[in-house]
């Protein structure tokens, strides 16, 4: 939404009456209009700069304040000279009345984390009035005992909070932020209404203006500076992330434009690496500039394409695919990647555990589903990958041929520098946790995450030891809601029951009887077998759990397709594939954004 005119916006805030506001308040709403009168006649109105701060921890509590536009940040203390950020307080919300009830010092620091506009309600006012209206000490206490019961879930909360504003900071002068932010506009404004600002548009704006464009729309982009200039600093204060932006293939170091970002506590933000590429992604480019910023989510981008993605992960809507371990019965995600294409899906980000580790990164590497295919079926169909034995010291096979062929279709191309976000998980021995991966050479890590123990070897790096993601988590929904806000899509293929025989005996067979077994068509186990399938039973709880985490959970009927049973490609893909379709066409709602 373009607001036309400018100053009859700003007049229209200032000439706001302090009742009308008082009654939109949720602690108030409800009230007696006598009684909403006199609490506003109470009600001091001012203005807080972003950064500033309202009241420290251990403070005695004096008041009550209400935001009325912008937003304050709440931190916690966490050891010596350091505070946790633990929520937002926005439009609307009161701060302050907890302690106020229980007569304790502050619990929190409260600051700016935008230019603000508060109201202070005094503790002898907020006394008063509630003691002699047991009308209003009765909404206190309703509205303080909701705020209890949520404050568990205020983290979670804090980190899925829909982000409205955004500030592209470009690097240098080379760096086209307009371009790039009317493209982001554009993706934003079919989500909901957006609003372009640079600085001959708002420089000459006062705090109310911007708070009004924000309540008008549902997202604005700021373009800043590449300097700290006094139009920075108002467009960093305003933001909820902060999208850095530079060209890929130039020289990395700090942005020019944040040296004073610590004035307004940067550590606020959610701040997003941005990396414009001519044509391909550059190798080696994210490594480069990540070195900088290693904390940071970052994006390639090529085109509108990855702009529209971008936009879709910035506002909550980004689809994340998480794929399972299994096997060949792995094999079925690829059927159901081409059910979700064929429903104009689009998968945002991606990551995985095992077998599913290495489809997903297919996907992360736009593959098609011909290349898929072709890919997958060269790899494990028409080769046994677990066919180099070895005397079995650490293993049974030496895993050189595995890597060699991970080699082969991967190619030496690192995680940071796949067009999607991606992620795959390993099992670190040494710790005895799950190990996420994101950055590093993709087949290595690849290699880790199908890591069987006592079939294939190990991974060592830097003095840990990785195996099979499998043997902790199969099914790693969990780390894809750390890692992309939006709907999550879990594609399990675990094994619940194929692994059974018709023997009965508590020692092996001597080997005439095994002869017989195997002539006769008797199902029977091998080694390779009871490894891989030992190598999962740890996970199955917590397959159990995070399946719960999902938004669309797909679990295509596989039958006694057996984890090691390599010829079963295109069975498994087709069970996939037709599961995929049916479930889909009953989930369109559930998976509209």
């Amino acid at each position: 939404m373009s607001i036309e005119d400018d100053t009859i916006t700003e007049t229209a805030i200032e000439a706001r009456s302090a009742l009308s506001l008082v009654a939109h308040l949720p602690m108030f709403q409800g009230l007696e209009p006598e009684l909403l009168a006199e609490i506003a006649q109470e009600i001091e109105w001012f203005s807080l700069p972003g950064g500033t701060t309202l009241f420290e921890a251990g403070e005695p509590a004096d008041a009550v304040y209400f935001v009325i536009t912008g937003c304050l940040g709440a931190y916690v203390p966490s050891g010596e000279n350091r505070s946790q950020f633990v929520g937002r307080v926005g439009v609307g919300e009161s701060v302050g009345e907890m302690a106020l009830i229980s007569g304790k010092p502050r619990s929190a620091t409260v600051i700016a984390l935008r230019d603000s506009e508060v109201g202070r309600w005094s503790k002898k006012a907020f006394e008063d009035l509630m003691l002699s209206h047991p009308q209003g000490l009765l909404r206190v206490a309703q509205l303080t005992v909701r705020r209890l019961e949520n404050s568990q879930q205020q983290q979670l909360r804090t980190q899925r909070a829909v982000l409205q504003t955004f500030a592209v900071v470009p690097h240098d002068s080379e760096v086209d932020a307009v371009g790039f932010a009317t493209d982001l506009v554009k993706a934003l404004s079919r989500i909901g209404r957006t609003e372009l600002i640079w600085n001959v548009r708002g420089a000459e704006h006062t705090t109310h203006w911007f708070n009004n464009v924000e309540r008008a729309n549902d997202f604005v982009v700021y373009v800043t500076d590449n300097k700290p200039t006094p139009w920075t600093k108002l467009c960093l204060r305003q933001a909820d992330s902060l999208l850095l932006l530079a060209r890929a293939e130039c020289e990395a170091f700090e942005w020019a434009a944040l040296e004073t970002a610590r004035e307004a506590r940067m550590h606020q933000h959610r701040t997003e690496l941005v990396l414009l590429h001519d044509g391909n992604i550059q190798s080696g480019a994210a490594r480069r500039w990540l070195d900088s910023k290693p904390e940071c989510n970052h994006h390639h981008v090529r085109g509108e394409k990855d702009v529209t993605r971008i936009a879709r992960l910035l506002t909550g809507r980004g689809i994340g695919l998480t794929l399972s371990g299994g096997g060949a019965r792995g094999f079925a995600h690829i059927g159901v990647l081409r059910a979700l294409r064929e429903a104009n899906i689009p998968i945002d980000a991606v990551g995985g555990t095992s077998i599913g580790s290495i489809i997903a990164g297919g996907i992360a590497s736009e593959w098609t589903y011909d290349e898929m295919v072709y890919h997958i079926k060269r790899t494990f169909v028409d080769t046994n990958p677990l066919s180099d034995y070895t005397f079995p010291l650490v293993s049974l096979v030496s895993g050189r041929k595995v890597s060699r062929l991970l080699r082969q279709e991967m190619g030496e191309v690192h995680i940071e520098d796949l067009p999607l976000p991606y992620f795959c998980v390993s099992a670190n021995l040494t710790t005895g946790h799950s190990a996420v991966h994101r950055s590093g050479e993709l087949w290595r890590w690849l290699r880790a995450s199908v890591a069987i123990p006592g079939v294939l070897p190990p991974v060592f790096s830097k003095g840990e030891i990785f195996v099979d993601g499998a043997t902790i988590n199969n099914l790693p929904v969990d780390v894809m809601r750390d890692f992309c806000r939006g709907p999550v899509i879990g594609v399990d293929v675990g094994a619940e029951r194929v692994f059974t025989t018709d023997m009965d005996e508590a020692e092996g067979p001597p080997f005439w009887n095994l002869i017989k077994r195997f002539s006769t068509k008797q199902k029977t186990v091998n080694i390779f077998q009871i490894l891989s399938r030992a190598g999962m039973i740890n996970s199955a709880t917590n397959t159990a759990v995070v399946r719960e985490q999902t938004d669309l959970l797909l679990q295509p009927p596989l039958g006694d397709i057996d984890l090691l049973n390599w010829q079963a490609f295109d069975r498994a893909v087709e069970a996939g594939y037709r599961y995929a379709i049916e479930r889909l066409s009953k989930s369109r709602e559930l998976l509209r954004l």
